[in-house]
């Protein structure tokens, strides 16, 4: 396809930073791997096995209480993204020694735990309360080597930053971004309430700092074809995103999008659309880019389509097999420089200064409440 046109404010992102740990970020290419699997890099920083446990924070986000939109994200219901929200919400120190246990329970060896504020968005917050939760995580157990925050590129005022950033001095912390797509058409589909330039905006900000930033993508959505999916792809690289998340896009009841999908006035992207979708997308990112996830799945009541992201091993083996047809690997299509990041997602003219984080999510940052899993 052809290069997008850099335009007059057209952001350059820097080269992404040097790793200080003298970690190797592309080590995995003489381990003989196809990708620059998640699993295997954490392997590499800390020595052994590393799990995730989920912790539900009891946020929520604002594109669901008003402060830019309602009605939230038309693919979402967060029982079906977290186990933690089919349960009763419990203290920080609860969710973490429960999801510690279960892990050990299933695993022989595990080396540590990544505690992981995944439902909503979890920079939407008090910052008093934001600290005193990212602490107490981090402070669970000598276990937890880490900490991951899902939350959204229009929720990350500079003052947040900054405190993600001092965590980072003394731990490893990843901040995932919920970028999903660089086209606007697409984040107005699914309700966001936000446009492609706040990402851009997030991680002009976020760039140069400790902490370690991951883009989720969702591949499938209804109106972009793979041009668009592949346009997407290649702002991972300009963006200097450390990791990516691939989605593919899924149907849960109880949603807008699952009642279109029963209606049948949308389709899923089928099996193997899919697997070429995300081969052709790793191959257009940098081999330096971590790649935590090649699909996404929820629990089998809730799904109603695609099913077959239940198989998420066959899945991944699907993945493998067609770099290995294609005698290709993640970055063998990525050129440094041959994009520039584009402000407008390329098909809007939405543009987003230097932490103009909306006056509403502001507002309610700075309102003074008692997260919900503080209260125990």
């Amino acid at each position: 396809m052809n290069k997008p046109s850099k335009k007059p404010g057209d952001a350059v992102i820097s080269t992404p930073k040097p790793n200080v740990d003298g970690f190797d970020e592309t080590a995995w290419m003489d381990e003989g791997l196809l990708f620059n699997a998640f699993g295997a890099a954490l392997r590499r920083r800390f020595g052994g096995r590393i799990q995730r446990v989920s912790i539900d924070a009891g946020f929520t986000c604002p594109n669901v209480d008003g402060a830019v939109t309602r009605g939230g994200c038309n693919f979402c219901d967060n029982r079906s993204f977290s186990p933690s929200r089919r349960v009763r919400l419990a203290s920080v120190l609860e969710q973490l020694n429960r999801g510690i246990t279960s892990v050990r329970a299933r695993y022989n060896k595990v080396a540590g735990f990544i505690a992981y504020l995944q439902p909503a968005t979890n920079t939407y917050g008090p910052l008093d309360q934001l600290e005193t939760l990212y602490r107490a995580a981090l402070d669970v157990s000598p276990d937890v080597v880490g900490l991951a925050i899902g939350t959204r590129p229009d929720c990350v005022p500079d003052e947040v930053l900054d405190l993600i950033d001092a965590l980072a001095q003394q731990h490893y912390v990843s901040l995932e971004y919920g970028m999903q797509s660089i086209h606007d058409r697409s984040l107005d589909w699914m309700n966001r309430g936000h446009y492609h330039a706040s990402m851009v905006d997030a991680m002009r900000r976020s760039r140069g700092r400790r902490f370690e930033t991951c883009a989720h993508v969702i591949l499938g959505i209804p109106g972009e074809d793979h041009a668009d999916m592949m346009a997407t792809a290649d702002q991972i690289g300009p963006l200097g995103v450390d990791a990516v998340k691939l989605h593919n896009l899924y149907a849960v009841r109880g949603t807008p999008l699952g009642d279109q999908v029963l209606a049948g006035d949308v389709q899923m992207l089928d099996r193997q659309g899919y697997v070429s979708a995300v081969v052709d997308f790793l191959e257009r990112i940098p081999s330096r880019v971590i790649v935590e996830r090649v699909s996404g799945d929820a629990p089998p009541d809730f799904l109603i389509e695609p099913r077959w992201c239940l198989e998420k091993s066959a899945l991944r083996l699907e993945i493998e097999n067609e770099f290995k047809r294609r005698g290709t690997r993640q970055g063998d299509r990525y050129v440094a420089g041959a994009y520039q990041v584009t402000e407008h997602g390329q098909d809007a003219e939405h543009t987003v200064a230097a932490d103009q984080t909306p006056a509403a999510i502001r507002q309610r940052i700075g309102q003074s409440r008692t997260l919900p899993v503080l209260k125990f």
